[in-house]
């Protein structure tokens, strides 16, 4: 009951920015390309959903996943990109990409860094709402490891379902509220192996398959595909799997 009232007291405040949040991601925010600082999970874990977003994408639109501009003149918006490790590699693949944070030191870092490689990536201080009320759609609308950061996750979804454009896609990653996933994502990533600062995730924020899919649906897009993903501690990898129990990503695309 306490995870309900919680997402409920949130949909009642009609914002999806947690200044907590904000906060606590603009105080680590140089360190995001450090493959060994607190970031390090996310650089094994990028290839995974890299390849995820370039697979349906390319099944949406007509696409050859292996050739080098893959994503080439596709629209894109990363929301919470960070320090943008998921925006340059998208980049690269041809897409047009637009990488929103609300940590100005976050935007400064990743505009850093895709300056410094060359690349063309258009970062802002901005939320998606805000972007939306712009009249601003996408071919891809990206929201990675997001949602269970967010203070309003319905407002949330609905404003990352109004980005779409028709016959696009939209792609979503978060983390499953089960018991499994308070004791390896919380427990072991945070305390335990340290992986992670602690208190970098709230259980109570956590976001079922089902709860994230009616949101969705409700924003009007149709669901498609879905995976889990977990990580082999004899390999150092993280894969896709049938396992949602703790990571998972979810896929839907807006009718044509």
């Amino acid at each position: 009951m306490a995870a309900t009232a919680q997402r409920d007291g949130a949909t009642r405040t009609g914002s999806t920015i947690d200044p907590a949040e904000v906060a606590r991601f603009e105080g680590i925010a140089r360190t995001w390309w450090d493959p060994k600082g607190p970031m390090a999970v996310l650089h094994k874990f990028n290839p995974v959903r890299l390849a995820y977003i370039r697979d349906l994408a390319c099944e949406r639109f007509g696409r050859d996943p292996w050739t080098m501009q893959a994503l080439e003149g596709l629209s894109l918006v990363d929301i919470g990109c960070g320090g943008g490790v998921l925006c340059e590699p998208l980049a690269r693949l041809g897409a047009q990409v637009t990488g929103l944070d609300p940590a100005p030191t976050n935007i400064a870092v990743a505009s850093a860094h895709a300056e410094a490689g060359g690349l063309s990536i258009d970062y802002r201080q901005q939320t998606i709402e805000a972007l939306v009320a712009e009249g601003a759609r996408f071919d891809i609308v990206l929201a990675m490891e997001v949602v269970e950061h967010v203070a309003d996750v319905e407002a949330f979804v609905t404003a990352c379902c109004a980005a779409v454009k028709p016959g696009g896609l939209l792609v979503m990653a978060t983390l499953n509220r089960t018991l499994k996933s308070y004791a390896l994502a919380i427990v072991g990533a945070e305390y335990v192996l340290r992986w992670l600062p602690r208190g970098t995730h709230d259980w109570d924020k956590f976001v079922t398959p089902d709860e994230l899919g009616d949101a969705i649906t409700r924003g009007g897009l149709e669901l498609g595909d879905s995976t889990g993903v977990v990580y082999n501690p004899f390999t150092d990898r993280w894969s896709a799997s049938r396992d949602t129990d703790v990571n998972y990503m979810l896929a839907a695309h807006r009718p044509a």
